[in-house]
């Protein structure tokens, strides 16, 4: 919430916006930009430290009736004409299959057998590179790259988004560094970085998924898969970095200059690594392949809609944020008109 032409703008302009909290509330995320604003409503009501267990359905299995709630401690329950579970693709798959009963033995609206199936969360890794003249930057996250998007000269199918990470500090670059590595060490390292966060887009594979263990707890099982278009990104982004200008305080050795760094520290990101999740609960016309309908309503439960990353088909190689927040919206927009 930056306002370059406001002295008293929100924003302060402190260098630690992405990957934490704002303690000046001037950050545009979810809790300030849609929750806090919501709440001013009457209409809606907020529970925390709200765990749901499982959604209960009429005796038909055609509808859910109730929502089962721990909460504080309490058991809980609930119910609406509609329910919208939204919990993230990995959560909200594991809700349906907590919930499975007589008519949804595998699970919630799972008569296709695909909830929990196909899921994805990108090929991600982090190229760190570093010359000898400082990167002063602190807004380094408003830039990205899609020139490859679609492929290149060398390599005709898609290689995916190159974009850069919120500045590292010393202690983000902690937590991938030995542990011998002194804190003075890092800390310069990263005052001299430009930080490259490189998305493709991995592909639905029904073998990567989520189950629940026989005590009920999530198993995300995945396997990697179309890696050779990330390397060919990786590639391609180092090879850019190597044709630059010379530094006119150390020569060509510093490589000053967007892509001009001589080092080069990639980390491919783990299987933890879940913030781009999505395609557990995937939607299309066919119910037998798919587990929503086009308006993320559940095929097999009439007033069950699930709206977030769940729904998704495919990955693409951006961010899948922006997807997620427009779908809500046109799903919103379909509630509204199903209310009337």
């Amino acid at each position: 919430m930056l306002n370059e032409g406001d002295p008293r703008s929100r924003c302060i302009r402190c260098n630690t916006c992405d990957g934490y909290p704002c303690l000046v509330n001037a950050k545009s995320d979810a809790h300030i930009c849609a929750i806090e604003p919501a709440l001013e409503y009457p209409n809606l009501t907020l529970l925390t430290d709200a765990f749901v267990s499982r959604l209960e359905t009429s005796a038909s299995g055609q509808e859910v009736t109730a929502v089962h709630v721990t909460r504080n401690g309490a058991e809980e329950k609930y119910a609406a004409d509609i329910v919208a579970v939204s919990c993230g693709a990995i959560n909200s798959a594991a809700l349906l299959l907590r919930s499975a009963n007589a008519k949804h033995p595998r699970g919630l609206a799972n008569s296709s057998d695909t909830v929990g199936r196909h899921y994805m969360g990108h090929v991600n890794s982090v190229l760190l590179a570093v010359s000898k003249c400082p990167n002063p930057t602190v807004f380094q996250k408003t830039l990205g790259l899609n020139d490859f998007y679609f492929g290149s000269k060398e390599w005709e199918f898609p290689m995916g988004h190159i974009s850069f990470v919120g500045k590292l500090d010393g202690v983000a670059l902690s937590a991938g560094a030995p542990a011998i590595a002194p804190g003075f060490t890092l800390d310069l390292m990263a005052k001299h970085s430009l930080d490259f966060w490189l998305t493709s887009e991995d592909l639905p594979d029904p073998d990567n998924r989520v189950t629940l263990d026989r005590q009920g707890n999530i198993v995300l099982s995945y396997k990697p898969n179309n890696l050779e278009p990330h390397k060919r990104l990786q590639a391609k982004l180092q090879d850019l970095m190597k044709r630059q200008t010379k530094c006119d305080i150390h020569g060509h050795d510093c490589h000053q200059g967007l892509f001009a760094r001589s080092l080069y520290l990639g980390e491919r990101i783990p299987l933890a690594g879940v913030a781009h999740q999505n395609g557990t609960i995937r939607f299309g016309n066919d119910p037998k392949t798919s587990v929503l309908d086009a308006n993320c309503r559940a095929h097999d439960v009439d007033n069950l809609y699930v709206v977030d990353g769940s729904f998704f088909v495919s990955s693409a190689a951006v961010n899948p944020a922006l997807t997620i927040m427009a779908n809500a919206l046109r799903v919103g927009d379909h509630l509204l008109a199903r209310m009337k």
